[in-house]
């Protein structure tokens, strides 16, 4: 669901309708990166991004960041930036949460076994 530049974008009208219990789309590009959101009811993989740090700010609900250290929580409106190469995985706290990343458009995922790489 890319938009164009000088087009408003609604995060919450977007997402109010999804049912889904994974989402993740792109709603804008800039430069060299994009701006994705997700709307997340289950976890995702252990994993990490070899050619990008990963920006998540989170929209509603609470964001869980596990690292292998550590679990970062964040609320609406908090950011969190993980360096690339840092092996992570996000879920939702709760039922639900919706999140907006940015991050290279050209971002590979390396998906994991467990927390080491």
């Amino acid at each position: 669901m890319k938009t164009s530049p000088l087009t408003q974008i609604d995060i919450n009208e977007i997402t109010r309708s999804i049912t889904d219990r994974y989402a993740n789309f792109i709603v804008a590009e800039l430069n060299d990166h994009v701006v994705r959101v997700s709307v997340m009811t289950e976890g995702y993989h252990w994993h990490y991004h070899p050619n990008s740090d990963e920006t998540f700010m989170t929209v509603e609900g609470i964001l869980l960041i596990d690292l292998e250290t550590e679990t970062i929580e964040l609320l609406p409106g908090q950011l969190f930036t993980i360096p690339k190469n840092v092996v992570h995985r996000t879920r939702p706290k709760g039922e639900r949460s919706v999140n907006i990343t940015v991050e290279h458009s050209q971002l590979e995922t390396v998906i994991t076994d467990g927390k080491h790489q």
